[in-house]
């Protein structure tokens, strides 16, 4: 098994108190676990992705625009990684395993080079990390599924500000999707 390590949409919108689409203390309390799984990866020479959610200032196209308020809007903090996964970011930036690439829907392979990064480097499991279970994380989760790969969900690591829907996703990627959950 070959892996890589996805870590999505852990945003300052998405996890901080103020954020513009918060999980509340759910999405905090999973940065610590994360920004361990960051660094193990890194130390093993796993392959890393930052997935982010790319917002555009006034963006009525983007179908999300009638789903929710704005959020991870091109050039403001909102859109920055947030707290200690910033931090464990931070201190491997710039190497070549090491990505940060933008998405515009959902799923981290939906109109983004992933399946090709990963495909050239021989990956066949992604272990998936972030924001949101329901949303981004099932949606990346099924694509991978899709695309052949094997899925690894550390619960520890993703959070919803749904708790049903987070519990149904756990389920779903266990159930339908053949991931392994991992504490």
């Amino acid at each position: 098994m070959k892996n890589a390590l996805l870590v999505i949409d852990y945003s300052y919108d998405f996890a901080a108190p103020d954020g513009k689409l918060t999980a509340g203390e759910a999405g905090r309390a999973i940065q610590g676990d994360i920004a361990e799984k960051i660094r193990e990866a890194h130390k093993k020479g796993t392959p890393i992705f930052f997935m982010m959610d790319l917002h555009y200032e006034e963006d009525m196209h983007h179908p999300e625009s009638r789903l929710f308020p704005p959020h991870n809007i091109e050039g403001m903090p909102g859109r920055e990684l947030y707290g200690t996964v910033l931090e464990a970011y931070e201190t491997i930036k710039g190497d070549p395993d090491v990505f940060f690439l933008d998405k515009r829907r959902y799923s981290a392979f939906a109109g983004t080079p992933l399946d090709q990064l990963l495909q050239e480097r021989g990956i066949n499991t992604v272990t998936l990390t972030g924001l949101v279970t329901d949303i981004c994380i099932m949606h990346t989760a099924v694509d991978a599924y899709n695309h052949g790969y094997g899925i690894v969900v550390p619960e520890s690591c993703v959070a919803s500000f749904n708790p049903e829907g987070h519990r149904y996703a756990l389920d779903h990627f266990k159930n339908t999707l053949g991931a392994t959950i991992e504490p």
